[in-house]
């Protein structure tokens, strides 16, 4: 298993995570390849919907098979039970939307990376003292990037990352990163409805590489 100094290393270099839910056991194995065509080799799966634990455990078997260096998330964890479930489905981390102290107990005790989702100082400071490293800022385009800046002083160790409404864009994903954060998770705005339904992977492929060069460029001028 990777370890969770490793993962975060990859969240930081990757700059983004994309992610999905789709009920289709076909389209989420050729998003995920379209994505790894692009070069992302981190993706969460989020789990909304009745599909979601058979088609994980589809996309880690097709991971296994086709992309051994592919690192599979799984979102929108909100109980112990859930987290145990999918980590017996073969995901390398855990995702959550809320802070939720059971599912950290569960992440401790399988040594596995598990970042909360957190809205307020209260959240971030209750992650922090329970040992997490990296949190996700739910939902992002309600907090914006100055909510980053206001609190980056407060918490000097902590990691963040955005996600819900972050642009596929150099303005947007810019104003991000110069407010701090290490990653963006993207999801509609990059995986977008039209794409799932007509199944443009090509366009997905070219879309996702441009994202990926627009924060490669933002780092490096950082």
């Amino acid at each position: 298993m990777m370890t969770e100094e490793k993962i975060i290393e990859l969240i930081k270099e990757q700059g983004m995570i994309p992610l999905f839910y789709n009920a289709d056991k076909a389209t989420c194995i050729a998003l995920t390849h379209a994505l790894y065509k692009a070069g992302v080799r981190i993706i969460e799966f989020t789990n909304r919907g009745a599909a979601a634990l058979e088609n994980l455990k589809a996309m880690v078997a097709e991971r296994n098979a086709t992309m051994p260096d592919l690192v599979l998330a799984v979102g929108t964890i909100r109980t112990a039970n859930e987290a145990r479930t999918f980590i017996a489905a073969g995901v390398d981390f855990l995702i959550s939307p809320v802070f939720d102290a059971e599912v950290c107990d569960v992440a401790y005790m399988e040594k596995m990376l598990w970042i909360p989702g957190c809205m307020t100082p209260t959240e971030i400071h209750a992650a922090e003292n329970a040992g997490c490293k990296l949190v996700k800022l739910f939902p992002g385009n309600v907090l914006g990037p100055d909510f980053v800046s206001a609190i980056k002083e407060l918490f000097p160790k902590m990691l963040f990352m955005p996600t819900g409404g972050v642009e596929a864009t150099k303005e947007n994903i810019s104003s991000w990163f110069k407010a701090g954060v290490v990653a963006v998770g993207m999801g509609s705005k990059l995986i977008s409805k039209e794409v799932m339904e007509t199944h443009n992977y090509t366009a997905l492929q070219s879309q996702t590489e441009a994202t990926i060069a627009i924060i490669q460029s933002i780092k490096k001028a950082q």
